[in-house]
């Protein structure tokens, strides 16, 4: 849902700098490669020592590179299908390093292996929620469906609460109970989400059945 009126919003905004760099000689893969390492960084190197509010900081510096490459390849004429690739597979790839930060927390001095689970399952339907779709575009179906809770959603959610909770060790009370709110947020947002894209596809396939079944009929009636 946000995807629709945030990511035009942004591409806007980041229009100029993109440009720059092409001017620079910098590539779009070389922005998604370098966006996705500080995504990890930040998430793989803070979020395990309950440092979440520099880890959010960090990562958000470099989650916009996901708008930034794409918007240099457009603006120098270079969409391609590799690019498209690249970058939705180390969008995987940086959700997980999110997702994984938090439950390495809680699977250490968090210590909270509920929480721990809860952020696999995260990670885990995220993964999955965007397998679906990819899955069913593979086979010709559409997947016309908007999900409660897609990845913009799940990294907006996460991040923001993250951040907030991380401003506990500057002396905020009581805010560190954002995260854990998000984190079930998330995982029962992806469930739903999960469950309407299934839904859909299973709606999809059996009507591109029976239009196939039909067409057959009809050409051995001729």
């Amino acid at each position: 849902m946000l995807n629709k009126y945030a990511r035009a919003f942004f591409t806007r905004v980041l229009t100029p700098f993109a440009a720059f760099l092409l001017r620079r000689g910098v590539s779009p893969d070389a922005v998604t490669l370098i966006g996705t390492a500080g995504v990890m960084a930040g998430a793989l190197v803070f979020f395990p020592r309950g440092e979440f509010f520099w880890g959010t900081i960090v990562i958000t510096l470099f989650v916009f590179s996901d708008l930034i490459d794409g918007n240099m390849a457009r603006q120098a004429g270079i969409s391609s299908r590799w690019g498209a690739f690249l970058d939705s597979t180390l969008d995987r790839v940086a959700d997980g390093a999110i997702f994984g930060g938090f439950a390495l927390w809680y699977a250490g001095k968090g210590d909270d292996n509920v929480l721990c689970a809860v952020a696999i399952f995260c990670l885990a339907s995220g993964q999955v929620v965007s397998y679906t779709k990819a899955r069913g575009e593979a086979i010709g179906l559409p997947v016309a469906v908007n999900g409660l809770i897609e990845r913009a959603e799940r990294l907006v959610i996460s991040l923001v609460a993250a951040g907030l909770s991380g401003l506990h060790a500057f002396g905020v009370p009581g805010i560190d109970v954002l995260l854990p709110i998000a984190l079930w947020i998330v995982a029962v947002g992806s469930a739903i989400t999960l469950g309407q894209r299934v839904v859909t596809v299973r709606r999809e396939a059996a009507e591109a059945d029976a239009a196939t079944r039909e067409k057959h009929s009809g050409a051995e009636a001729t």
